[in-house]
């Protein structure tokens, strides 16, 4: 049996591999797409963006979503998501910015607090199956 297996490729959001290191901003295999870690940083100058957890949760998912897109994805395709918290005791201020990017079922979510670079309060990675959300339109601000 000769089965076609799919290949791995690259997601670069306007076609550009803006990185800063050796991975790719979202790598998609079939119908799956895999959102490597994003933070608050600005797609054009790479430079963090804001300084309080709404404003890093806010630029950070705007980032996830850019990707996403980039791949032919909603935010509403996204299973999966992880998310690394600067500090735990602002969990409930991200969550109020998290829950208006993501519409119910919300995405299986992972979150911990973690050491991360420089002044950035979170970084989030996601996993999104093409095609499978329910609502197209997305509630996204």
């Amino acid at each position: 049996m000769n089965e076609t297996k799919p290949k791995k490729l690259g997601v670069y959001p306007g076609g550009q591999d803006t990185s800063t290191g050796p991975y790719s901003p979202g790598v998609a295999v079939g119908e799956l797409v895999f959102v490597a870690g994003q933070g608050p940083l600005d797609p054009q100058t790479g430079q963090i963006v804001g300084t309080t957890i709404e404003e890093h949760t806010e630029l950070t998912l705007n980032n996830v979503k850019r990707i996403l897109e980039a791949a032919g994805c909603t935010m509403d395709d996204c299973v999966k998501t992880t998310v690394h918290l600067k500090d735990i005791g602002e969990f409930e201020r991200f969550n109020a910015v998290y829950r208006r990017f993501f519409n119910k079922p919300y995405p299986a979510r992972t979150t911990v607090q973690s050491v991360l670079w420089s002044t950035i309060r979170v970084e989030i990675d996601a996993v999104a199956i093409r095609g499978c959300g329910q609502n197209k339109t997305g509630n996204t601000p």
